[in-house]
C-alpha cells in the first residue's frame, strides 16, 4: 500500500511541505483545490521533489477546458520525469453555475468524454496522430503544428477521478488510472456501493480491476491514545452536517437508513444554520464514519478495513526527532499491506 501525504496551503509552504513529505518516504503528496489553484502547486511541488508522484485530488475540471489542462499536464509531465497524477472533480450543480459561471450538464458522461478527450490530444502531441475527438460534449479538430508541444519522454499522465455516487464511480472503472472517493463515506457505502460500481464500469470497458488503483475513503480518526481519538472524533460533526446538507451525498446516509437525516441537515442550511448543524449528528453517525486507530495500531487497521485500497492518505506528524522516526516506521510498516486482489 502507499503512502499519500496532503502539502496543500498557501504556495510559499509548498515546496518545503513536498520536500519534507518526500525525505520522510512517503510515496506520493497530493494537493487540492479549495483556497489555493491545484495547478500551480503541483508545478511547486514537483519542481523542488525528485522522486514522490505528484496528484492532486481534486483539480475541478468543468470550469477549464480539457485542451488546457491538457497542456498543463503535459508540461508538468515533462518537468517532473512522469510523475504525474491529475485528479479530476466535477463538483456540485451549485458551484459550477454559481462560483464558476459554467453551464451544468450531466457530470457523468461529461467527465467521461473529458478524460478521453484528453487523452486524443496527448495521442496527438506524443505520437503524431490526426486529432479528430468528437463527442456529446466536447469536440476538438484543430491542431496546428505552432500550438502542439510535440512529444515528450514519459508516459501519458495518470488521471484518477473522484467519486461520490456509483454512477461516477463506474466511470472511473471504464476511463480512469485511479479512484478517489469522498472523504464523506463509510467502510459499508464504499465497499458495498462504490467498489461494486467500480467493477462494473471496468467490466463494461473490458478491464481489469488491477489496471485502476483506489485511494483509501472515508474518515480517518488517527490519536495517541483513546482519549485523544474520543477528541478527534467529536471534530467530525462539523464534516459531516456540511456534506451531508448536500442532497448529492444523501446517498450515503441512505446506506445506512438514515436519509432523513440529510434532508433536515438541508433544511437547516437553506436556513444559514451551520451551527446548529453540528449539534443534530448522533454519536452513532460519528462512529459509521470513522475508521478509528492509534498511530501504533494503524497499519492492522488499515490491513483490516482498507483491503481495497492501494493507496491511503495520511498527515502523520513529524515535528521532533521521535515522532519522524515513527513516521518512517509507520510508512514501512504500511508499504508491507498487499495491494489488493481482484478476481
Amino acid at each position: 500500500m502507499k503512502v499519500v501525504t496532503n502539502v496543500s496551503g498557501p504556495l510559499k509552504d509548498v515546496p518545503r511541505l513536498a520536500r519534507e513529505a518526500e525525505d520522510l518516504g512517503y510515496d506520493a503528496v497530493v494537493v487540492s483545490e479549495t483556497q489555493h489553484d491545484s495547478m500551480l502547486a503541483m508545478a511547486l511541488a514537483a519542481e523542488h521533489t525528485e522522486r514522490v508522484e505528484v496528484c492532486s485530488a481534486v483539480t475541478i475540471a468543468f470550469p477549464r477546458s480539457p485542451m488546457v489542462l491538457a497542456l498543463e499536464c503535459w508540461d508538468l509531465q515533462a518537468m517532473s520525469g512522469g510523475r504525474i497524477n491529475i485528479g479530476l472533480g466535477s463538483q456540485v450543480k451549485g458551484h459550477i453555475q454559481r462560483r464558476f459561471s459554467v453551464p451544468w450538464t450531466p457530470p457523468a458522461p461529461r467527465m467521461r468524454d473529458y478524460i478521453r478527450a484528453m487523452r486524443a490530444i496527448w495521442d496527438c502531441w506524443q505520437n503524431g496522430t490526426k486529432l479528430d475527438f468528437h463527442s456529446d460534449n466536447y469536440t476538438f479538430t484543430l491542431m496546428t503544428p505552432f500550438f502542439n508541444p510535440g512529444p515528450i519522454p514519459a508516459p501519458f499522465p495518470k488521471i484518477s477521478m473522484s467519486a461520490v455516487n456509483p454512477i461516477m464511480a463506474s466511470v472511473a472503472g471504464e476511463v480512469a488510472d485511479g479512484l478517489l472517493p469522498h472523504g464523506f463515506a463509510t467502510e459499508r457505502y464504499l465497499t458495498e456501493v462504490i467498489i461494486p460500481a467500480v467493477k462494473r464500469g471496468a467490466q463494461k470497458a473490458g478491464r481489469s480491476m488491477r489496471e485502476i488503483e483506489i485511494a483509501g475513503g472515508g474518515m480517518l480518526v488517527i490519536g495517541e491514545n483513546e482519549s485523544e481519538i474520543e477528541q478527534e472524533l467529536e471534530k467530525l460533526r462539523q464534516p459531516i452536517s456540511f456534506y451531508g446538507s448536500t442532497r448529492t451525498y444523501h446517498g450515503v446516509f441512505r446506506a445506512h437508513g438514515r436519509e432523513e437525516l440529510g434532508m433536515r441537515l438541508h433544511e437547516m442550511s437553506l436556513k444559514g444554520q451551520w451551527a446548529e448543524m453540528r449539534q443534530i449528528i448522533p454519536e452513532e453517525v460519528l462512529h459509521e464514519f470513522a475508521l478509528k486507530a492509534t498511530w501504533e495500531t494503524l497499519p492492522q487497521v488499515l490491513r483490516e478495513h482498507r483491503w481495497y485500497a492501494s493507496r491511503v492518505t495520511l498527515r502523520i506528524p513529524a515535528e521532533t526527532p521521535a515522532q519522524r522516526e515513527r513516521a518512517r516506521w509507520l510508512i514501512d510498516e504500511i508499504h508491507k499491506i498487499p495491494p489488493p486482489t481482484w478476481d
